[in-house]
């Protein structure tokens, strides 16, 4: 006798809960970018200079760089649904608190404030997708996730200046109200509740670990950012103190009862090779961001106006490519789209390298397109993958690291890639428009670099099997033996 088909109301993924798992990735995305193009406003309004007015930025950087891998743990061992509503609603009250602060100074605490509600949102709406859907679709959702988030940060420095325009720089906090309540509905309202979480589970928390590790990823970052007057002493002691930090947390994980971060994990060649590709390949995307106003506006003479619209078309493909790369990911597999989309992306960075300084913005903008393409590509494959590997009770730490991973790379390709374009632009014969081209070609022969090792990794664990990321542990519902072959998605 054949058994019952399932209703296709329960085979279908909860539209309204992804609804508010989208808006969560596109408000954390929105807020990365929309507060850049206010910078010279904010000098003005409170009377401070530029390098005091980028805290607002970096503020909020930090604390996602931070905090995600901690927000993720937390959220295997609270409940996903529960931290994620807090989240939001951090970030929804901190968004407020910005369009009204009094001074540049309660400005930055309320952007550290709403940047750990972001590393809440940013890690727990990759990590849901596994709660709410079934592997084999795991791919398209994924695809919308990284969609809405490229759409926000493409989308902020136009939205950003159009809302200073018209209503002042507090309407580009306000924006994130509407939006962050939207999500908070949705996500109350449609997203499965927590299982409940024993009286003992909720003790079990590694705070030394935590303060550990955000102490070192927060030195980390400030050390390579920390640059309004050059690489200098302060730089690397922050770095030495990143070091420290990092050493100590790896002792205190090794001895802890209750560890933040289970070093068995990275015993899993599929999580190590794909945490180091995501690092890397940020890496180069963040070149285009740093080094293409420069090359742009010195090399090629683009006006402010249309050089706004240039460099919203890298996230603008990202943003039409990550759906359809969700379906390929699901049609072909994981492994296999991970090698196509680094593929793509060192074919663009290698263009950029052959074209710069000799074919006008065509020959900017084509490169910059199929690179982006094959970022978008790649991150959505990359991400599957990882995901597919963890355990229900590890997904948001999983999530968490690939979080991580991300904006490491972010952080670093800023500092190494444009401090490469800097050094070799003061090495030139001289600082005209051949002089930047020819930094440019030098930056993004290092972002090809980049992009060959981060295709090495794919082709070499493409060519093992599998492995869980699943290890044995008592807080994790679903422990099982570390870690065991898994099923190459």
């Amino acid at each position: 006798m054949k058994s019952a088909s399932p209703n296709p109301a329960e085979r279908r993924p909860p539209a309204l809960a992804l609804t508010g798992l989208s808006l969560a990735a596109l408000s954390s995305a929105l807020n990365t970018s929309i507060v850049n193009v206010a910078l010279p406003t904010l000098t003005q309004a409170f009377g401070v200079s530029i390098q005091a007015a980028q805290w607002a930025v970096i503020a909020f950087v930090l604390a996602i760089t931070a905090l995600i891998v901690s927000a993720g743990r937390m959220a295997d061992i609270v409940g996903r649904k529960r931290l994620l509503l807090t989240g939001l609603a951090v970030f929804t009250v901190s968004a407020g608190a910005c369009a009204n602060a009094p001074g540049l100074g309660w400005l930055i605490a309320f952007r550290f404030m709403q940047g750990a509600g972001a590393a809440i949102m940013m890690a727990l709406s990759v990590a849901l997708i596994g709660d709410l859907i079934p592997k084999e679709r795991t791919g398209r959702v994924m695809g919308l996730l990284g969609s809405m988030s490229a759409t926000g940060t493409a989308l902020g420095p136009a939205l950003g200046g159009w809302l200073m325009a018209w209503l002042g720089w507090p309407a580009i906090f306000w924006i994130s109200v509407p939006l962050g309540l939207t999500a908070f509905g949705l996500v109350f309202r449609f997203l499965p509740g927590d299982r409940a979480v024993p009286a003992e589970k909720l003790g079990k928390g590694d705070g030394w670990g935590t303060v550990l590790l955000a102490l070192a990823l927060a030195a980390y970052a400030l050390g390579l950012t920390r640059q309004a007057a050059g690489f200098g002493a302060a730089n690397v002691v922050l770095l030495a103190g990143a070091a420290i930090a990092l050493m100590l947390f790896l002792q205190v994980q090794r001895t802890s009862s209750a560890p933040l971060l289970r070093l068995e994990l990275f015993a899993s060649d599929a999580l190590r090779a794909g945490l180091g590709m995501s690092l890397l390949v940020s890496a180069v995307m963040m070149s285009t961001l740093v080094v293409g106003p420069f090359y742009l506006a010195r090399a090629l003479f683009v006006e402010p106006g249309t050089m706004g619209l240039v460099l919203s078309v890298g996230p603008l493909v990202a943003a039409l490519i990550a759906a359809p790369a969700g379906w390929l990911v699901d049609r072909i597999g994981s492994g296999v789209t991970t090698v196509l989309g680094l593929a793509g992306a060192g074919t663009g960075s290698l263009a950029l390298v052959l074209l710069a300084g000799r074919s006008g913005v065509a020959g900017y903008l084509i490169p910059v397109a199929v690179m982006t393409a094959g970022y978008s590509v790649f991150q959505t494959a990359n991400n599957t993958a990882v995901m597919h590997g963890a355990g229900a009770g590890q997904r948001g730490l999983i999530a968490g690291l690939l979080n991580l991973a991300r904006n490491l790379g972010l952080v670093t390709g800023a500092a190494l890639l444009g401090g490469i374009f800097e050094w070799s632009m003061s090495a030139a014969a001289s600082p005209d428009s051949g002089g930047i081209a020819a930094a440019t070609r030098m930056a993004f022969s290092v972002a090809t670099a980049f992009i060959l090792a981060a295709l090495i990794l794919a082709v070499r664990t493409l060519r093992r099997p599998a492995m869980s990321l699943v290890v044995n542990a008592a807080d994790d519902s679903s422990a099982e033996s570390s870690p065991v072959p898994a099923k190459n998605p």
